[in-house]
Order: structure tokens, then sequence, then C-alpha cells
């Protein structure tokens, strides 16, 4: 059985549900999911299928030439097309806090993400042994204001040599280049440890909590070259009171940050997310 996922996105018009449904009958396909969502203001059309073919002569790659003839062009798509059969490439960077890490390592050990994790990388050495653990290859490339390009070049031909997707900041106390940024666009996940727009800085739950919040947040985005404005693929919060110590406002928050990042990298991951104009598009 081959399974494909598209996503695609174009100006809106009629007839381009009916075209794609069409287009995949004709080719043998079955659809096993399909949602769509127009944007009224923009006037786009958003669309996310899954179809499985049954024949042993599929080719993902001749489905995608034939796609692109019959129906991108002539609907002036912007579109992607997903064989099941790869699964994506994710590396994580690390730096000293443990949660995020030992959060995502336990869903992946377990099947719950659909992907494979090469590597992970780090700017110290401190959570390496949690690497060990779960037998996956640890790199430890050191950051300094002198070295941060050389860094970033080391980086690269990591990602690069694996073939990696996408990249994970999984509380990566470092800011990442436009360089690695460009190079992986709208691939570059990070959490928040705020409901986008809040408290920034070092310690954001000292200032959350002298400023007596009732809520505190998590916001999970994509990396842009705007510290922190990249498009958000999840959030969520939970209520505090003035009982609560700052030691409790940390540890909610992290509960929150493991939370937030798992869900935005299986959305990522299980092709989920479309990208427009700064925003978000989440197929459910």
């Amino acid at each position: 059985m081959n399974k494909i996922t598209i996503l695609i996105h174009c100006k809106d018009r009629s007839n381009i549900i009916a075209s794609i449904t069409n287009f995949i009958a004709n080719k043998g396909g079955n659809i096993v999911y399909i949602d769509q969502y127009v944007d009224r203001e923009q006037n786009i059309f958003f669309m996310r299928l899954e179809s499985e073919f049954e024949s042993d002569e599929f080719s993902t790659e001749v489905f995608k030439a034939d796609f692109k003839i019959d129906l991108a062009t002539t609907f002036q798509m912007k579109w992607r097309i997903y064989s099941s059969e790869k699964k994506p490439k994710m590396a994580l960077f690390i730096s000293k806090y443990d949660h995020c890490l030992y959060d995502l390592l336990g869903r992946y050990n377990s099947g719950e993400l659909n992907l494979e994790i090469p590597f992970i990388i780090s700017n110290h050495k401190d959570l390496k042994g949690i690497a060990d653990s779960f037998d996956i290859p640890f790199y430890h490339i050191p950051v300094t204001k002198n070295t941060k390009q050389e860094a970033e070049d080391k980086q690269l031909k990591l990602l690069k040599e694996h073939r990696i997707d996408f990249i994970v900041l999984a509380r990566y106390m470092q800011i990442v280049s436009g360089k690695l940024i460009s190079e992986y666009p709208n691939k570059i996940i990070n959490i928040h440890h705020s409901f986008l727009p809040a408290f920034v800085g070092a310690k954001p739950y000292h200032s959350a909590y002298k400023r007596g919040v009732k809520i505190i947040g998590a916001t999970s985005h994509y990396v842009t070259e705007e510290l922190d404005a990249g498009p958000i693929i999840e959030q969520d919060v939970t209520r505090v009171s003035h009982a609560h110590e700052i030691t409790d406002l940390i540890a909610k928050g992290r509960d929150l940050e493991k939370v937030v990042l798992a869900n935005a990298v299986k959305l990522h991951a299980d092709r989920k997310v479309m990208v427009y104009n700064n925003k978000t598009v989440i197929f459910t």
C-alpha cells in the first residue's frame, strides 16, 4: 500500500476540489483524509489530503510530475507531496535544560512521533548522558561570541550530511543566525516560555511573579530572523494564583513547554502545518 500526503495552497477559485479528487481517482487512488480552508480576506485556498494506492506500479515521482502538469500549473498552486515511506529526519539542538529533551525522546522511543532523530547537537556537554541512554549520537559544538560562525558551519555540515528535514530547539539557549534560518525556512521549531507576546529576558517567570499574573503559558513557533516573531504552531496556558511561588510557576511552565513543543513537533512531522504570511493553518 502506497500512501501520500498532499499540501496545497493557491488563489481560491471554482472546481479545485473536484479537479484534485478526480485526478486521484483516475490514478487509482483512494482518499482517506481531506480537509480544506479558504482565507476569505486573502482569497487563498488551503488543502491537506491523504490518499492510498494499492497498485505495485505506483510511483510517487511519476505522480508528482503528472500532478504538476495536470493541476499545479493550471491552478498556479504552491504544493508539496510526501510519501509515507519516508519519515522526516529531525535534529535536536539543546543546551542545559533537560525537560523538553527527556519528553521528546520518551515519545520518540515509544513510537509516538513519526520521525527519525539522527543526532543531537549541544553547546554544552551536560546532557550527553541522556543522548547516550537513548542511543542517539551526540555532538558537542561549543558556541562563543568569537566562534559562533565556525560553530554554525559545523552544524550545517552535520545537517546536510544526514539530510535533516527540520530542526527542533529544545531549549537551545542560543540565537540562531540568518544563515541557518535561510537554509531551513519554516523548518526550525522553537519553544518559548510564554504565551507570546509576553515577558522577555532571562527570567520570565520571575517577571511574571512580580506582576502577579493569573495565567502563564508556552508557545511553539517557527524561527525567523525577527526574534520570537515567527509563525505560531501551538500554544497553551495554565492558571496560577497569588499562592504560587516562583518555583511553582517554573514547574508549571516547564510542564507546558514539554507538551506544547511535543504537539508542535508532531503536527510538523505529520505534515499538518501550512505557513502563509507569517501565519499557520493547522489541519487536525
